[in-house]
């Protein structure tokens, strides 16, 4: 596969802020060129609409009519840009009007939906609209898909940015202020506030938001509750020794739910060398083989397991070597990007559109400016079969002073478009 031109779509905020740019990350990895629709940029004035204190209809109408402009202001961005794909995330800020207009102008589209399809079901009014929709989920799913008009759909599973989340060495401080014997880092969902009352005897942190209103576990709070970043995550998933992973569920009585998607979280502890307790998931053995994570099933499972592993330091360690190999080897995002690109080949007949532009290395250079020229390419993580095109908008989005190389390629280009202007060159 060439190098392609790839628009990702950020949501406002949510879960899947993190994941677009983990996203954004792996593909510039693999040697696409990457732009990230800032979605959060624009979050502070819609936000702000609620202090208006304006009746509800009102403010819908403000909101719908704000991200109207958002809309439009990604049309604009793929006019620029001009990208191979636009690959939006879940909760990303493109409307119905503004994906019509990009199928009508031959853009391809996907969404990487990485949401509950049964608590979060807007996709019935956007999934027709994509032409590529990738989903966490499988079964029925991908049977309702199809009725509504969305036959290209693909099993995507969440996954892990290893040059992220990985084991991290800790200083005294962090390991106090992250540590402890078991942990767990999210929302307070029902299920979690019921089932974690039972873990208070532990040398237990609890972290992440919504948690607020639950006077037993206040005091395992960290944080005050406020929102944890993904850097302090990882520093989290490091320092403690059993992390929990209890999926999440509005059900308060059905603790453990054997739901089918596997949470990021399990990706992400895997990759860090952590070791984790995750409630079984029907999804689960896809992705990991039995001696790769520890599993529970019912509360009193779970309290045993934690007794059992935080006396078995080397069973634990030798569980998340298991599992932190097997997300190195199959559940990183840049598989996840294979994956999808290989897909969207597959199901749109002439994609990507051959570039009519040519290699940069079809002209000859000296020994020495090939070679700089090579090490340029390293730096940007560009092939040497990049277009000239692609090269100049790879050094024109760099930061910081331009070298002399740099200089000298945007020169060119400029020299170009001025001759091809006059007619001197075509």
């Amino acid at each position: 596969m060439n190098t392609l031109r790839i628009l990702v779509v950020l949501p406002l905020y949510g879960g899947s802020l993190p994941i677009g740019r983990y996203v954004a990350s792996a593909l510039q990895q693999e040697g696409h060129l990457v732009e990230t629709f800032e979605a959060p940029d624009f979050y502070p004035a819609y936000d702000s609409l609620d202090a208006l204190k304006v009746t509800t209809d009102r403010l819908d109408y403000l909101q719908n009519s704000f991200l109207n402009v958002v809309s439009q202001a990604v049309l604009a961005k793929v006019e620029s840009f001009e990208p191979d794909m636009v690959l939006s995330m879940a909760q990303a800020p493109l409307n119905r009007q503004a994906l019509k207009r990009l199928r009508r102008d031959g853009v391809v589209t996907a969404m990487w939906f990485v949401e509950d399809h049964t608590l979060f079901t807007y996709w019935k009014s956007f999934a027709p609209l994509y032409d590529i929709f990738a989903v966490i989920q499988k079964g029925q799913f991908f049977k309702d898909l199809e009725s509504i008009g969305q036959p290209n759909a693909v099993y995507l599973p969440l996954a892990a940015q290893p040059d992220f989340h990985q084991p991290v060495d800790l200083t005294p401080v962090e390991k106090r202020k992250f540590g402890s014997d078991v942990s767990f880092m999210g929302a307070g969902y029902a299920n979690r506030r019921k089932a974690f009352r039972d873990l208070v005897k532990y040398d237990f942190k609890l972290w992440g938001t919504e948690w607020d209103g639950d006077h037993v576990l206040a005091p395992l709070l960290q944080l005050k509750g406020a929102r944890v970043t993904p850097e302090e995550c990882v520093k989290i998933f490091n320092a403690t020794k059993i992390n929990l992973n209890l999926h999440s569920s509005i059900q308060a009585e059905e603790l453990v739910t054997f739901g089918d998607f596997v949470n990021p979280r399990t990706f992400e502890l895997a990759a860090c060398g952590a070791f984790q307790l995750v409630d079984k998931r029907t999804l689960l053995d896809k992705a990991f083989a039995e001696d790769e994570l520890a599993t529970f099933s019912s509360m009193d499972d779970l309290i045993e397991k934690i007794d059992y592993y935080s006396t078995q330091p080397e069973k634990r360690k030798a569980i998340a070597e298991r599992g932190r190999a097997r997300v190195l080897a199959d559940h990183t995002y840049t598989h996840r990007m294979r994956t999808l690109i290989e897909f969207t080949a597959e199901r749109i007949p002439g994609w990507p559109k051959p570039k009519k532009q040519s290699s940069v290395f079809n002209t000859d250079y000296p020994p020495e400016l090939a070679e700089d020229i090579k090490k340029l390419l390293g730096k940007l993580r560009l092939p040497e079969d990049v277009s000239f095109e692609d090269l100049v908008w790879a050094v024109r989005q760099q930061e910081g002073k331009l070298s002399d190389l740099d200089t000298a390629i945007l020169f060119l280009d400029e020299w170009q478009k001025l001759y091809k202007k006059t007619g001197a060159i075509s």
